[in-house]
C-alpha cells in the first residue's frame, strides 16, 4: 500500500509540533530575561562598583597608604535633574593634588523653592577608566539630603586617587579627572531625611554628610 498520501499530513503535523516547541522556548526565554533583568540590578551595581564600569567611583574606608610626586587635577561638575528647584555648584572648580593624597572639596546647594525637599545625588567620573581608581572616603552623596525652603548647605566630599592608576596602561595617561554629581528629588525619602528639622538641628556649612 502506498504511503504517498500520508506524507503531507505527517509533514504538517511535524511542523506544527516544531512551531509549538519554538513558541514555548521563546516564551521561556522572554520570561527568563525579565527575571534576570530584575535580579541583575544589584549585581550590576556591584559590578560597577568593583570594576569602575561607567565611571563608577569607589568607596574607601581609609586613605591611600602612599603618595606620588606626580599630580592629578580633579574638576568638579554639578547638575540637577528632573526639574529639581535647587541651585547646585562646586565651591571650587578644580583641585590639583599629588596622586594618593587625600583631597577635600565642597559643593554648595540651595533650595530655591517654597517647600522642603529631599534630594539624592548620583555621581560618576570621566574618563570612565578612572572610576576604579577614584576613591571617596566621605561624601554627601552617601545619604539623602533634606533642605528647607531657602536653606543652603556646603557639603563636603573627601577623596583620593589610588596610586595604582599609574600601572594601568590607559588610565596612567590621565592628567585630569572630572567628578560629576547630579541631584534628583526623592519622592519617598528615608525616614531620617523625611523628618522635619528642629531648631536644634545644625544647618551650618559643611554639615551635608
Amino acid at each position: 500500500m502506498s504511503t504517498t498520501g500520508d506524507r503531507p499530513e505527517d509533514a504538517t503535523a511535524a511542523m506544527s509540533a516544531c512551531n509549538r516547541r519554538v513558541a514555548v522556548v521563546c516564551a521561556s526565554v522572554v520570561v527568563g530575561m525579565l527575571g534576570l533583568a530584575y535580579a541583575s540590578v544589584p549585581l550590576y551595581d556591584l559590578f560597577c562598583r568593583v570594576t569602575g564600569y561607567g565611571g563608577t567611583t569607589q568607596r574607601a574606608e581609609r586613605p591611600a597608604s602612599s603618595t606620588l610626586t606626580r599630580t592629578m587635577t580633579v574638576r568638579f561638575d554639578a547638575n540637577v535633574g528632573g526639574g529639581l528647584p535647587w541651585d547646585f555648584a562646586p565651591v571650587s572648580a578644580t583641585q590639583t593634588l599629588p596622586i594618593g593624597e587625600s583631597g577635600l572639596a565642597f559643593y554648595r546647594v540651595t533650595n530655591t523653592s517654597d517647600r522642603p525637599i529631599v534630594g539624592t545625588a548620583t555621581y560618576n567620573v570621566a574618563p570612565e577608566q578612572a572610576g576604579i581608581y577614584f576613591n571617596k572616603l566621605a561624601c554627601f552623596c552617601f545619604t539623602e539630603q533634606r533642605l528647607e525652603p531657602g536653606e543652603s548647605l556646603e557639603m563636603p566630599v573627601s577623596y583620593f586617587v589610588d596610586p595604582e592608576i599609574i600601572k594601568d596602561m590607559d588610565a596612567s595617561r590621565l592628567s585630569t579627572i572630572t567628578l560629576s554629581y547630579t541631584f534628583y528629588e526623592v519622592k519617598k525619602p528615608a525616614a531620617a531625611a523625611a523628618a522635619t528639622k528642629t531648631k536644634d538641628t545644625p544647618t551650618k556649612p559643611g554639615q551635608g554628610t
